[in-house]
């Protein structure tokens, strides 16, 4: 690993200004130098930490989660590393505030940023829902900073919505260019992206999808493999598509996890459930028809338990 001047001297010939006071939504939304700026600040981070020095760049100020759905490793790495930076972490339960009571998305954004500096969120259980709930939040902390109602407008991370898994996708990322060496290391270097079969239904899918979109910018050999019925978002696959084509990479899919395996240096076994039956979930969420959705839930787990042979196993490894 490069020494931390190094690592600052580096950083310093990427153009990532934009960045400041903007959101971190979707990786595909950023440029190449603002990826890497990420990277780069993250190895200086990890290394101050190992090192025991501090990294506090904030005497006070909030960081605010909002997990809209369960979460361990997402929940406790954002607290680590708000923490880290001198931040506090303040987890706004919606049920215990004003919006249960009909406050609006733009009263509580710009109730919580008086002091905020960063707001995290998670909303991935709806298709259409989640990304777009987080945009709601960010145009109206920038209204409020426009308007002078907020003296500073915290930055908006995606902790994981409906489209993408940024933080984790990222994360991802940069093991594997430590691992290989460096990112141009990974040009070439195949990855599966599998579905897996899991006993629970509903997952999300913005884990392949954040998978596919992030690592087709590195020149990789990408393959996404799924059971027929289990398709992930059109227009995610055809950024997929795009980015395999500007990178020099490959995007290809299968509906065999064998073939995905084949010399792959890479694999990625993940559960999901298909594009269609997240959209009929959300239907049926907004007509407020539960029972429906666990009709949908039984049909679904049923369809599960026929592809119960798409297992990560001993013998499949050996495929790699």
């Amino acid at each position: 690993m490069m020494t931390t001047e190094n690592l600052i001297q580096q950083l310093s010939k990427l153009k990532f200004t934009n960045m400041v006071h903007h959101d971190f939504l979707l990786t595909w939304e950023k440029t190449d130098d603002e990826l890497q700026a990420v990277f780069t600040v993250a190895d200086v981070l990890r290394q101050m930490r190992e090192n025991n020095i501090s990294a506090r760049i904030f005497d006070s100020g909030l960081a605010i989660s909002v997990f809209r759905d369960n979460s361990t490793r997402t929940r406790f790495s954002f607290a680590s590393a708000c923490n880290l930076l001198g931040l506090t972490v303040q987890d706004l339960d919606e049920g215990k505030s004003q919006i249960a009571h009909g406050e609006t998305v733009r009263e509580t954004s710009n109730m919580i940023s008086f002091m905020a500096d960063v707001i995290g969120i998670r909303d991935d259980m709806y298709i259409g829902k989640g990304n777009a709930y987080m945009r709601k939040v960010a145009a109206a902390v920038q209204e409020g900073y426009d308007d002078g109602v907020l003296e500073q407008r915290p930055s908006l991370v995606n902790l994981q919505c409906d489209i993408d898994h940024p933080t984790q996708c990222m994360a991802d990322l940069s093991h594997l260019i430590h691992h290989f060496g460096g990112v141009d290391k990974l040009k070439g270097k195949k990855i599966a992206m599998s579905w897996a079969y899991s006993p629970s239904y509903g997952k999300p899918l913005s884990v392949p999808q954040g998978i596919i979109g992030l690592m087709t910018r590195m020149g990789m050999d990408v393959t996404l493999a799924y059971p027929e019925g289990y398709d992930l978002m059109g227009e995610v696959e055809e950024i997929s598509r795009k980015n395999a084509a500007a990178s020099g990479g490959k995007f290809t899919k299968t509906h065999s996890m064998a073939e995905a395996f084949q010399d792959a240096d890479i694999v990625y076994p993940k559960s999901w459930a298909s594009y269609a039956a997240m959209e009929k979930r959300t239907i049926l969420y907004g007509e407020n028809d539960f029972a429906g959705i666990k009709t949908l839930e039984a049909e679904l787990l049923s369809e599960n338990a026929k592809h119960q042979d798409w297992e990560c196993t001993e013998s499949m490894m050996k495929k790699t």
